[in-house]
Order: structure tokens, then C-alpha cells, then sequence
């Protein structure tokens, strides 16, 4: 059958990738913008097919004169694109003049998405584009109650012996949670949620009292796992990191820093420096040029007081060796140093007589690095060396324990802090196998990191959980840490981490020992790990979160039909929405699923129906009696936010 004009046009402006979407749909806004700007490109497009150009172009003196009028009012018509698809939207109420970002024509801004908010849905490590529709960025007129704190619940305890519920009071009437003097919850702590979201609830119990964050994001390679790709592929993964560096900074203390692998966020007053770490042992023979470093970015919160805090690393076993003590000094082991100086001064150039009776004065061209009267206090106290028979050049001793640790240099080599291969080594003694990380980092990478910018006790956040390498590494060195992973493989790879770190010694059927079952590889030995210690578990509390679940796990139309009259009834709709299902909008959504990548085109129009303010309870709504919030579970928040809650 010959296609109409209307298949004709839409056709050919979809051979334009400025004017199509993620799901291969025309983005009329896209289009109608190109044509007020008289694009080149496409004005070119459309005079190429003669059956187009008669309709739009209008010939003058042997030129064609685009018709700019003709061509807009025909491209807004309510007809056209008039496929199913097009009317769903229209029927559903999805389809508002400038409501979605993603069809208006202004997203040609350098960084289009500044001022909006990337929710940043993800169920998978590497999934990119089949979920894309996750990742709705809202305009600020969109936002309502998406940042306050949210009902947690799912609460559990893991000890070195088991894991139990929370319950509201510990044994001997204890509260369930432990805190400071001030109200401050000391408690390791895995969240599992959204992590844009998680961190808003954080700020109500952590605003200002987090020392350290370090976070190993997606870096937006088109190779990594940053799953919100789109037409601004950049602007997306810039309003991403935005969002959650914004509420990030506010969780740390005045002398805290954060340590990541992006851009300046912080302000470039606040830059500390940017570390390179070589993370391969061996050049990729691949490459042009191997990639051999990555950059870890740090900001202080203000740098003012982070200078004040910062530790030095302790001397490196092979700066120890050259410290002996060969005459058994009671004051310990020491080096000897050159006791002359470059130049000539007067008041340095004296004869100094050895114990052993043997007379020196400076060599040529050098004098006495001190004057006589601080060498003779040097001799009092039995700090000059010349050496076993005391006829020796003078040499002066310093003590080791005089000697200051290291500055911290901004090159990091793999000797000191480890590589790829390690973390790899490291995945594989936990689990057996590798992870299916792409960027893992090894345990003495983030020792180095915590021991230079905290002390034990500290807390230290890490937004983006992983296979749990931060809280593993700051819980064997003393630290409260918190965490947070929205990916299903927070039960069977972060959790199972840390519960490998507190593990104890125990004694086995048959043996006569006990024996070290915690985790004992990474920096274990180096701090001598025995395990111990423990940690709670919650969640956000879902509402149309978890129908986006359903929708994500959806095998068949018919499954998604079902889920769209569920949602219909039971969900919080965009206040826009038509709630009710005409039987011609459900032959429609039919018609959608019979399409080239009909399914993904059917979640995402479900997904656009929910209200991404109600993603996950708010905590003002732990009464509603619609959220089925438990007793137990509103005891504990009342205790986790304690003022912030009044229920």
C-alpha cells in the first residue's frame, strides 16, 4: 500500500537524528524549532523530495523561498504523527505543550539540564538505554516533595553472630540505635535506594558530621556503566553529579573533604589537588598510548580547615631499613647525616678534634653546617658520629623517632597503593569469581585515602556502594561508615562483603584451634584484622518506585497491561495524567507493543505516568494509613530522625 504524505515527511525528517528520540519517535518541538532557525540542513532535506517541496516551498523568479508558516502549522497539526504512539499520549494526557524537556526546542543550551534534577533510576550495573525512561530529568517547577526525607524500613542487624529485625529497644531497654552526646547516630549503615534521594534523608541525622566521602562514579566514557545516556549525553551526566555533589557537600564537616573521580564541583578555592593513581602494572599494548593512571579529584570542604587535619603517611619499611644502631644508642635507632655546609662563613669554620684525637676543618668551598656552640651541645648530648674507632669525619645522627612522616605527593604508584589486578585478586578471594565491576579499586588504594584525611571514629560515606570497597576498608580501620547502592546486587555482593569483614574466629568440628573465618585478604594483615564490629540495613520505603519495578520486570505486553490498570488505581499519577483507560487507548498500547521495540516504548509511556515525587514514601506521610507503614517501622524512624519526626 503507497504511504500517505503524512509517512512520507515523517520518514524523512527521521533520517535527521537531531529530530528523533531514544525510542526512534519524530520530536515535533525538535523540528518546528530547526524550522524557525531555517536550518540548512534540513531545508536542504526537504527540497531533496519534490512531492515535499511543492507543499512547503514556494517558487519565486527560478528560487525556492522556504515557507516557514505553511511548514510549522502543518508539523503542529494534531494530525499529524497521528500513528498510536502519538494518540496514546494524546489520550493519556502525556502530551503538553513544553511539559517534557525532551521536546523542547531550547535543550540546544551547552548544558541544557543545569537547573533541572536527574532521578537517576538504575537496576543494573551496565544497562544503558532500555532504561532510560529511569531517568527522568525534571524541571524545578516539577519538584515537590522529592527531596524531603523518606520512611525507611526493612530494617535488619548484622552481627558477627546472625542478622535480625531491628527492634525499637535493645536488650536492658537499650534504644535500637546507638548515638553520641549529641543525638548523633553511631551505627554503620547500608541504604538501599535511589542515591540522590537517600542522601536528602541522610541530611536530617548527618548534615555537617561526615569527614570523608569518597565515591568512584560512572565517568561517562560511552564504555562504563553510566546508564543515563540520551541526546546530551554530557549535560545529563553533569546535571547527575550536580544534583548529588550539591547535597553531598552539605553532609560534610567544615575540615571534611571528598575525594572523586570527576570535575571541579566544589568551588576552585577548595581544590586540594588531583591525585594520579597508576592503576596497571603493565602498558596496554592496545593503545595508541595505554592508559596507565586515573585522576581522584580532591575538595576540600574549606581548605582552610581540611589543612589542619590532613595526616602524613608513615614511613615505608624500606625508609625504616637505613636507620641502625650500631653503637646501641639508649635513644634508638638513627642515621648519620653530612655535618658540612656549602659556602664560607666565618663563625662555622672552627677545628673539631674527634674522640679518637684525629683534627678536621671544613673541606674546601664548605664550612660547618652549625656554629661551634651548637656543635658542642650536639657532642654533650651524644649526637655526633665518627664512626666505630671515634677518628671518623663528623657526621651528625638523627633518631627515627625525630624523623616526621611522609608528605603526601600527588603521584600514587601501584607499589604503595595497588592496581586493578589486586582488586581483581581481591573480588576473587571473597566471592570465588571476579565482580562485574569495571572499575574496581583495591582495598590499599582507600586505606591510603582514609588515613590521610580522617581519624578512627570518623565517618566516611560512599553514595555509590558497589562491591563495598570503602565501607570494607574504613570498618577494619576504626571508622563509622555509611553506604548507599539502589542496584539488586546490594544482598548478594555488598552486604555479603561486609558481613565476610565482621566475621570471627571460631572453632570448627574436629580442629583443636580456633580459626580466623573474617575476611583476611586486602589490608587485613596489615592492620591486623580479626573481624568484629556491626552494621544495620534499611531501605527507602517504595511506593511508585515499586511499580517501576513491575514495569522494569515485565516480560509481555499483557503483563504490562495489567500493570497500567494497577497503577491507574493504586499509584500517585503526574497531576496531568487522565486516570481513566478508554478502550480505544488500550487498542492503541496494543498497537505500540507490535512495533520494532514495542515493549521498551510501552514501559517508558507507563513509567511517564507516575509521579517521581512519590518514588518512595515521604516521611510526613508515615500516618497515611494508604502507605501501610508497619508500628515497628514507625518506631524505628521516629528514633532514627527523632525530631524531624513527631508521629
Amino acid at each position: 500500500m503507497a504511504k500517505s504524505f503524512n509517512e512520507k515527511l515523517v520518514d524523512l525528517l527521521k533520517t535527521d537524528s537531531r529530530f528523533v528520540d531514544d525510542e526512534g519517535e519524530l520530536v515535533k518541538a525538535a523540528v518546528i524549532d530547526r524550522a524557525w532557525k531555517i536550518d540548512r540542513d534540513m531545508v536542504k532535506l526537504l527540497l531533496g523530495k519534490p512531492e515535499i517541496k511543492k507543499i512547503f516551498f514556494d517558487e519565486i523568479e527560478g528560487h525556492w523561498i522556504f515557507n516557514i508558516n505553511t511548514f510549522t502549522e502543518y508539523i503542529s497539526g494534531k494530525n499529524f504523527l497521528a500513528n498510536s504512539y502519538t494518540r496514546f499520549r494524546n489520550k493519556i494526557g502525556l502530551t503538553i505543550d513544553d511539559k517534557f524537556l525532551r521536546e523542547r526546542g531550547e535543550v540546544s543550551l551547552v548544558w541544557p539540564y543545569k537547573d533541572c534534577v536527574l532521578e537517576g533510576g538504575q537496576t543494573k550495573e551496565q544497562e544503558k538505554r532500555k532504561e532510560i525512561f529511569f531517568n527522568e530529568i525534571l524541571a524545578q517547577d516539577e519538584i515537590d516533595r522529592l527531596f524531603d526525607p523518606k520512611v525507611l524500613t526493612n530494617f535488619k542487624r548484622y552481627t558477627v553472630d546472625d542478622e535480625q529485625p531491628l527492634c525499637h529497644s535493645r536488650a536492658g531497654g537499650n534504644p535500637a540505635f546507638k548515638s553520641d552526646e549529641n543525638g548523633t547516630i553511631k551505627e554503620n549503615l547500608i541504604i538501599k535506594g535511589n542515591n540522590l534521594l537517600a542522601l536528602h534523608t541522610l541530611k536530617t541525622q548527618f548534615r555537617g558530621k561526615v569527614k570523608l566521602i569518597y565515591i568512584d562514579p560512572p565517568y561517562n566514557t560511552g564504555n562504563d556503566s553510566f546508564g543515563y545516556n540520551d541526546n546530551f549525553n554530557h549535560s545529563s551526566w553533569l546535571t547527575f553529579m550536580k544534583n548529588r555533589l550539591e547535597v553531598a557537600k552539605e553532609l560534610l564537616k567544615d575540615d571534611g573533604s571528598i575525594w572523586i573521580n570527576i570535575d571541579d564541583v566544589f568551588g576552585r578555592e577548595n581544590f586540594v589537588r588531583n591525585v594520579l593513581w597508576q592503576k596497571r602494572t603493565s602498558p596496554d599494548m592496545r593503545a595508541i598510548i595505554g592508559d596507565g593512571h586515573d585522576h581522584i579529584l580532591v575538595f576540600a570542604k574549606k581548605k582552610e580547615h581540611f589543612k589542619q587535619i590532613a595526616n602524613r603517611l608513615p614511613k615505608t619499611e624500606k625508609q625504616r631499613a637505613v636507620f641502625k644502631n650500631p653503637d646501641n644508642d639508649p635513644k634508638g635507632l638513627w642515621v648519620s647525616s653530612d655535618f658540612t655546609a656549602q659556602g664560607f662563613r666565618p663563625n662555622q669554620m672552627y677545628k673539631i678534634v674527634t674522640p679518637g684525637g684525629k683534627e678536621y676543618n671544613p673541606p674546601e668551598g664548605r664550612c660547618w653546617k652549625n656554629v661551634e656552640s651548637v656543635f658542642l651541645e650536639l657532642m654533650k648530648g651524644e649526637r655526633m658520629w665518627f664512626g666505630q674507632d671515634g677518628c671518623g669525619v663528623p657526621r651528625r645522627k638523627t633518631y627515627l623517632n625525630e624523623v616526621e612522616d611522609n608528605a603526601v605527593r600527588s603521584w600514587w604508584t601501584n607499589d604503595e597503593v595497588g592496581h586493578n589486578q589486586e582488586a581483581k585478586k581481591e573480588s576473587i578471594g571473597l566471592f570465588g569469581v571476579a565482580d562485574s565491576f569495571l572499575t574496581p579499586k583495591p582495598e590499599r588504594l582507600l586505606q591510603r585515602i582514609i588515613h590521610v584525611c580522617s581519624n578512627e571514629g570518623d565517618i566516611i560515606l560512599d553514595f555509590f556502594a558497589g562491591s563495598a570497597t570503602t565501607p570494607a576498608v574504613a570498618h577494619k580501620m576504626n571508622r563509622q561508615w555509611i553506604t548507599v547502592e539502589q542496584m539488586e546486587y546490594v544482598e548478594n555482593i555488598t552486604i555479603e562483603r561486609i558481613k565476610k569483614v565482621i566475621s570471627k574466629k571460631s572453632k570448627k568440628t574436629g580442629k583443636m584451634f580456633e580459626e580466623i573465618e573474617c575476611d583476611q585478604g586486602g589490608i587485613s594483615k596489615s592492620v591486623n584484622w580479626q573481624g568484629g564490629g556491626n552494621f544495620i540495613y534499611c531501605e527507602l520505603m517504595k511506593y511508585n518506585e515499586a511499580f517501576m519495578d513491575k514495569i522494569q520486570k515485565a516480560k509481555t505486553p499483557k503483563e504490562l497491561e495489567k500493570i497500567w490498570k494497577d497503577i491507574a488505581k493504586n499509584s500517585f499519577l503526574n497531576w496531568y495524567i487522565n486516570p481513566e483507560i478508554p478502550e480505544d487507548a488500550v487498542r492503541d498500547f496494543r498497537e505500540i507493543g507490535k512495533t520494532e521495540g514495542g515493549m521498551e516504548k510501552q514501559k517508558k509511556l507507563l513509567a511517564e505516568l507516575l509521579n517521581k515525587n512519590q518514588l518512595y514514601v515521604n516521611l510526613s506521610e508515615i500516618e497515611d494509613a494508604d502507605f501501610k507503614v508497619s508500628e515497628a517501622d514507625k518506631k524505628l524512624n521516629k528514633l532514627f530522625y527523632r525530631s524531624k519526626y513527631d508521629g
